[in-house]
């Protein structure tokens, strides 16, 4: 089994050199200097244990990686470039090639089966960072982080179980799952929380409009009959595997929305977490007037009209109630 990481951010840097460590045979699809860091001089991984350098075999295009019958591809971009990867994609894989999306939000996976008949979801527990061209960083140690997979949109299957094993032998924990995509929906509603720390600092993570966004997705999910984990599903799979901790005397700086600002890369993932609650509530007739204000405030973020933590939880609210 070959892996081909395609986008090879924060998760995918992290997921592809813990493989390659392994003993997979693993390359990575990267673009600007962050391909030309990892070329001039290998992939540096820092964790709260170690700081690495791995030489790895990295590509600036899908269609240089040597996509085979036996290749996996490993999708790890942000969801608003999945749409224009797959549109490569499927111009070098053959018909029958695995896609598994490890990625945040839920909408990845439909748009990959318009194109490839296998698809996977990961539900993605990895506190990662990438902010500088040729280093990831993985806050969690000895075990990286926890991916469960699953067929979308529902059952396993052999590809699914031996994905499992590369990844539990790489630092991981994984195991195959038929209902990944309750995980991956529960997954979505702690993710709103991604936007708010980037709109509104660390503080508000766990504030007043957590409760607001949170409540929103719940009505919205339930009045169109989607299962999602519940909380305490959640902190029994977590436990005490991962363990985040410092490097270089700091914690993680930000999650996945603060990260994608902070190297201006001129989008965000927003439209993926709380402008998917609020597509459900167009659809479904329920106002999602917090998810909606996350949605815009992302989009200024990514514009640069807008500093990043900038609103705290009473500006919020007052957006909130002139709406």
């Amino acid at each position: 089994m070959r892996l081909v990481v395609y986008g090879a951010g924060a998760v995918g840097g992290v997921v592809g050199v813990q493989l390659h460590r392994a003993g997979y045979d693993v390359t990575l699809v990267a673009r600007g200097p962050h391909l030309q860091a990892m070329q001039q001089g290998g992939l540096v991984l820092e964790t709260p244990m170690e700081r690495v350098t791995v030489d790895i075999p990295a590509v600036d295009r899908i269609s240089r990686a040597g996509v085979d019958r036996d290749t996996v591809v490993l999708l790890t971009m942000k969801s608003q470039d999945t749409a224009d990867a797959l549109d490569e994609l499927r111009q070098v894989a053959g018909r029958t090639t695995p896609v598994v999306c490890i990625q945040n939000g839920v909408e990845n996976e439909r748009m990959a089966l318009r194109c490839f008949p296998n698809v996977y979801g990961v539900s993605v527990m990895c506190p990662c960072a990438f902010l500088e061209p040729g280093i990831v960083q993985a806050y969690s140690a000895p075990v990286t982080g926890i991916l469960d997979i699953g067929r979308y949109p529902a059952g396993t299957d052999e590809t699914c179980e031996a994905v499992a094993v590369a990844l539990s032998e790489a630092t991981f924990v994984s195991e195959a799952r038929p209902d990944i995509m309750r995980w991956k929906y529960g997954k979505l509603i702690r993710n709103l929380r991604n936007a708010i720390e980037a709109a509104c600092g660390p503080q508000a993570r766990d504030g007043r409009i957590r409760e607001m966004v949170t409540q929103e997705a719940e009505q919205v999910l339930a009045a169109a009959g989607i299962d999602y984990i519940s909380e305490d599903e959640d902190r029994a799979r977590r436990g005490d595997i991962l363990t985040p901790g410092s490097i270089a005397g700091a914690k993680r700086p930000g999650g996945s929305v603060w990260q994608s600002i902070a190297r201006n890369v001129g989008s965000v993932e927003t439209d993926y977490l709380s402008g998917h609650i609020v597509l459900l509530g167009r659809l479904t007739g329920i106002a999602t007037p917090a998810n909606a204000i996350l949605q815009q405030l992302g989009a200024e973020l990514a514009a640069g009209t807008r500093a990043p933590r900038s609103v705290d939880e009473a500006g919020f609210l007052e957006i909130l109630a002139g709406r």
